[in-house]
């Protein structure tokens, strides 16, 4: 007799094997019975899952994003006004995440490329939600004096450039950095870089 699948655990099949599917070909480019058969059950069960396509999405959206872990590892940071750590923490999360899962940056990708509108969803639920808390804790540091005049959210957005480029390289584009060059040493010179230019003048 065959084992029956919890119904979470089935839910998070489908989920892993969409976000995959997605990543590769987009939201418009996947049939829902595609993601069934990936998944290995029939088109009605995926259904029972997830009512419409969009539903599917916007659940891989939710599983994927994990801004709210993300937050959470920082927030102690922003609290104690440890600009470094804050910062290298960010990064650290930011791209041993995404080199953990890198579908969310080929679905963010994909999402605003398609033009669709759960990528409003997605930049919302990922995106902004970073910005916006940099952007905060950056002008709480110039209100202190501890940052020069800067525009707190260009300066976040310049802060996360630098690690999207560098996720982008490698993720995207297969460009690895020289073999001397770790993970560490990245994040420590986007730091560095990034705390000398906001230093006050």
């Amino acid at each position: 007799m065959q084992h029956r699948i919890p119904r979470e655990e089935r839910r998070r099949q489908i989920i892993e094997s969409a976000a995959t599917l997605f990543s590769r070909r987009g939201f418009r480019g996947t049939t829902t019975l595609e993601v069934a058969q990936a998944v290995g059950v029939s088109e009605a069960t995926v259904f029972k899952h997830f009512a419409t396509k969009e539903d599917l999405y916007t659940a891989i959206i939710e599983a994927k994003a994990q801004t709210r872990q993300v937050l959470d590892a920082v927030t102690p940071l922003a609290e104690a006004r440890n600009d470094a750590a804050l910062l290298r923490a960010l990064a650290r999360e930011m791209i041993l995440r995404t080199q953990t899962d890198p579908t969310l940056m080929r679905l963010l990708f994909f999402s605003a490329l398609e033009g669709h509108a759960l990528a409003d969803l997605f930049f919302q639920r990922r995106m902004q939600a970073l910005d916006d808390f940099l952007a905060a804790y950056i002008a709480d540091r110039v209100a202190a004096g501890a940052f020069r005049a800067v525009d707190p959210i260009l300066a976040a957005w310049n802060f996360i450039g630098m690690i999207t480029q560098y996720l982008l390289l490698q993720e995207l584009f297969r460009q690895k950095a020289p073999p001397d060059v770790s993970v560490e040493q990245a994040i420590e010179e986007m730091v560095a870089t990034f705390l000398k230019g906001v230093q006050p003048r």
